[in-house]
């Protein structure tokens, strides 16, 4: 495992903390849960980042991810 591999690990466990700390400490109202769309986006950023070794697969799972999030973002805005 080199270098690059061993911080993209460390990343992604700081990451995996930080979320289990907000969902079971956050406050438990409908805004801050995380809904199936976001969910998805998350995980397809995360597995860009662990299949970076092959730039077009990496890319590509990241660019699925951000499409993701981006219409979470537009269906939360218009349901306000």
């Amino acid at each position: 495992m080199n270098t690059s591999q061993v911080f993209i690990a460390l990343s992604i466990a700081v990451l995996a903390v930080i979320a289990l700390l907000v969902f079971f400490i956050g406050k438990s109202g409908k805004e801050n849960r995380l809904t199936l769309l976001a969910g998805l986006a998350s995980g397809f950023i995360l597995a860009g980042i662990v299949f970076g070794d092959d730039r077009l697969i990496g890319y590509s799972l990241m660019g699925v991810g951000v499409i993701l999030a981006t219409i979470d973002i537009i269906k939360k805005l218009r349901n306000k």
